[in-house]
């Protein structure tokens, strides 16, 4: 493999990949790599640890599956093999963010006979409990909580990791989640033993203190965006009182140019009383927060994906790490506690090219929060006044409450489990 000039585009034939592999990413369409990819792909095709520093979008979790499946096509095992013990492990902090790495690694195994699967939180833990028992698995993408359970639980069995991935470790270190991380990596071989991998969108004294401890000589690979936030995202500030807020967002969703609008609000139970009040205004629309079965909130993004649903109203938490096309408009209903969500929100507008439209509603009680953003933007926000016809009333309603009852459904009993040789 020669090495790799950063001016130039890296085509994927580039690299000496499994021919299932190969084919398996002509199909999908990817012909050249993003920056991240071409440079990480140089040292872990090669069995090196890599920290690479990354935003969403920038193509790694195609960099870290690529190698992946590259590895355990170009290392079959040839003994018996036994049930619930991956070659590979990923975790990530979201169950959006899991699922869609799931999906990602589907379509790059596709006809090369590996079994993937996933296991998070929200979802019925017998019926993952089968995947893992249907044939031995390759890939296991999880959360930290839900990993923990299996393995805690025997069903689980890490021993036989070959490569370890942590996906939006400084994710995962704001919301909490290190020690479950800590615990889960303990079970799995020595550092020495293993190929990891850690992806972070921030690079941080404690991430840097993670990747020493989890990490073998890791080599440094950074990816810095072109801009905080996209050239392709128009961004708007519209000044506006905490009493016209409502119907703000029913007029500007109303017009003709929001074709796929998501809508985010700070706190769950804004979320809820949102999404029904637009339902209730014959809006079709769906809802994403840590409150809503697994089952349910991938039937709404399937919704929203495909055009059925318009808008979707969601949490930070429920809504990093989406990827979802021609999304038209992100509305920030109130602003984000923290610069770097807003520049994750709009993130999801804007995206391969498409042009989009960030609106954010600042009122008397968190205006405060702009200088904070517009400090990590390195810029000016265009702060106006809406005009006096997105102000008007927003319509009588027009149907019943959907979103009223939460979802309090726990999974079931988890079942003690042993080692078990595949059949």
């Amino acid at each position: 493999m020669d090495s790799i000039n950063e001016s130039q585009p890296v085509s994927f034939d580039h690299f000496d990949l499994q021919k299932p592999l190969a084919d398996a990413i002509k199909k999908i369409g990817f012909e050249f790599c993003t920056p991240i990819q071409a440079q990480s792909l140089e040292h872990t095709l090669q069995g090196h640890d890599v920290t690479g520093k990354a935003q969403t979008g920038t193509g790694k979790t195609a960099a870290f599956l690529i190698t992946i499946i590259n590895d355990v096509l170009s290392n079959p095992i040839e003994e018996e093999r036994y049930l619930a013990e991956p070659r590979a492990l990923i975790i990530a902090p979201t169950r959006e963010l899991a699922i869609q790495i799931a999906s990602d690694a589907v379509l790059l195994t596709h006809n090369c006979g590996l079994h993937t699967v996933t296991l998070v939180g929200g979802e019925d833990y017998q019926k993952q409990n089968k995947a893992l028992d249907a044939r031995p698995v390759d890939i296991v993408v999880a959360t930290p909580g839900r990993l923990l359970d299996f393995v805690q639980n025997g069903n689980l069995h890490l021993g036989a990791v070959e490569i370890l991935v942590l996906d939006e470790a400084d994710r995962m270190l704001d919301m909490g989640f290190i020690p479950q991380v800590r615990a889960v990596v303990s079970r799995t071989p020595k550092k020495e033993c293993r190929q990891t991998l850690l992806f972070s969108a921030t690079y941080t004294p404690e991430i840097v203190e993670l990747a020493q401890r989890w990490a073998m000589n890791p080599i440094m690979v950074e990816v810095e965006s072109q801009n905080v936030a996209a050239d392709d995202v128009d961004q708007i500030v519209y000044l506006v009182t905490t009493a016209d807020k409502y119907n703000l967002l029913y007029n500007l969703i109303s017009e003709a140019k929001a074709v796929k609008v998501m809508v985010f609000s700070n706190r769950r139970d804004q979320v809820r009383k949102l999404a029904d009040n637009l339902h209730r205004n014959g809006i079709e629309c769906g809802m994403l927060s840590g409150e809503i079965a697994q089952n349910q909130r991938i039937r709404t993004l399937d919704a929203f994906k495909s055009g059925k649903i318009q808008v979707l109203v969601a949490t930070d938490v429920a809504g990093r790490g989406l990827h979802i096309d021609d999304v038209t408009h992100v509305i920030n209903y109130t602003l984000p506690e923290e610069a770097d969500d807003y520049v994750h929100r709009i993130g999801r507008t804007g995206r391969a090219g498409a042009l989009g439209t960030s609106i954010s509603f600042a009122c008397e009680e968190d205006s405060f929060l702009l200088p904070d953003i517009e400090e990590k933007l390195g810029m000016k926000l265009k702060c106006i006044h809406p005009e006096e016809h997105l102000l008007e009333r927003a319509p009588a309603y027009v149907r019943e409450s959907k979103f009223k009852a939460k979802d309090t459904r726990r999974a079931p009993a988890r079942p003690q489990g042993n080692r078990r040789p595949a059949r």
